[in-house]
């Protein structure tokens, strides 16, 4: 079942989202203050390529204060906007009884929007 979820998800938007995150990648892969950033992106758009299926879980290796740092830049700069725009896409998906499942996926994507580091989808 998550096969054919992923396969319309991926037809149907998902796509287009984790492009979005690559590009985002690329970009701040370009600077040196902004690899780690970038990293994160790239980890974030294998996630929102195939989201059915999977749990967002959390990563202890990654907590700590160097996370929670980049946590705090990461929501400052970004996070927030992104989670608004997966809680908008959630709202819309929402709306027909055929889109409820690409609801909960878009709901599921907003704590790793908002908090990347030491949060992973698997």
């Amino acid at each position: 079942m998550s096969l054919i979820g992923n396969l319309l998800w991926i037809i149907f938007g998902g796509l287009l989202s984790s492009l979005g995150y690559l590009f985002g990648g690329v970009i701040l892969c370009c600077t040196v203050i902004g690899i780690p950033f970038g990293l994160q992106c790239f980890r974030m758009s294998g996630a929102v390529l195939a989201p059915f299926g999977k749990e967002v879980t959390s990563v202890p290796s990654e907590s700590g204060m160097l996370g929670l740092l980049f946590n705090i830049l990461w929501l400052i700069f970004c996070g927030w906007e992104i989670a608004l725009l997966h809680l908008g896409s959630a709202l819309v998906c929402g709306v027909t009884i055929i889109g409820i499942p690409f609801a909960i996926q878009h709901l599921k994507l907003i704590p790793i929007a908002l908090l990347p580091f030491g949060n992973t989808l698997e």
